[in-house]
């Protein structure tokens, strides 16, 4: 066997399956803004994707009847693969799409079972490199690959966290035909596991992305976000020339989470219909 570049990649992972309900930081209030989508006409559930050091746990879901389906990748928020996560590939399963939300933070622990946001940011997220989870998404396509997924429509979508892995996996793959990246951080205190961020790889882009930002986000400033649209503007890469920002003004980070008080509910449904048409126009449908 070839020697492996990545001396992360060979680490086993400590979960093997996923989370039951929504994560023990971010426990919902009784809401009845929080989205349930119902299995009927689908099939879904945990699956396991073989990747470096063993069998990563994901979730998918796809519709029951039909052979092959587009392919989107689902890229959590720092609350692992919880209830809302799998509730998101179900939204797209309804719509036609083999939906697949691997736990990227499985060989470091289980970001669902801790109540602390700090312990989940530096025991779990923290020690996650990017080159992993790179290579753990291109495992992810590969199962869809082999199991009713057509890659060649092949697109990622993710939140906070998520959205950020969305930038960078659209400079990494050349498989991706689009992406859409909510409120992900475009810069950020860089080490020898998250070297990069989404400023530092515009010219590096090989698939549009829409990236849906809130202008109230306490995290992600205006001026930022400003900076990485005129980056975007200027580059020469054709995918970076073709990515585009939207800005809620009145949104805060968070807004397309409908289990927490962040959400905007406009906002969610517009980002939604964007996001949907963004993959129709790349060929992700």
């Amino acid at each position: 066997m070839p020697d492996d570049p990545s001396p992360f990649s060979r680490r086993e992972f400590l979960v093997t399956a996923l989370a039951v309900g929504f994560a023990a930081a971010v426990r919902p209030t009784p809401s009845e803004a929080v989205i349930t989508t119902g299995t009927d006409g689908l099939t879904a559930g945990e699956i396991k994707i073989p990747a470096a050091g063993g069998e990563m746990p994901a979730y998918h879901a796809r519709p029951a009847q039909g052979a092959t389906f587009p392919v989107v990748l689902v890229v959590e928020e720092i609350f692992g693969v919880h209830e809302h996560i799998k509730d998101v590939c179900r939204r797209f399963a309804k719509k036609g799409y083999l939906a697949i939300a691997p736990e990227l933070f499985a060989r470091q622990g289980d970001p669902t079972k801790l109540t602390d946001v700090q312990r989940i940011m530096t025991e779990i997220v923290g020690k996650t490199p990017d080159r992993e989870v790179m290579a753990d998404l291109d495992a992810t396509a590969a199962w869809a690959a082999k199991n009713g997924g057509d890659t060649a429509k092949l697109g990622i979508t993710g939140f906070c966290w998520g959205g950020r892995i969305v930038w960078l996996y659209a400079a990494h793959s050349a498989q991706l035909k689009a992406g859409v990246a909510w409120y992900g951080r475009l810069d950020g205190a860089k080490n020898d596991l998250q070297p990069t961020y989404p400023l530092d790889v515009v010219g590096e882009l090989k698939a549009p992305v829409l990236g849906l930002y809130g202008g109230k986000d306490d995290g992600i400033p205006l001026d930022l976000v400003e900076k990485m649209r005129a980056t975007l503007k200027a580059a020469s890469a054709k995918a970076a020339s073709e990515s585009e920002i939207v800005v809620y003004p009145d949104a805060p980070h968070g807004f397309h989470a409908d289990y927490r008080p962040s959400y905007v509910a406009a906002d969610a449904q517009d980002g939604e219909k964007r996001l949907f048409a963004w993959f129709a126009k790349h060929g992700v449908a």
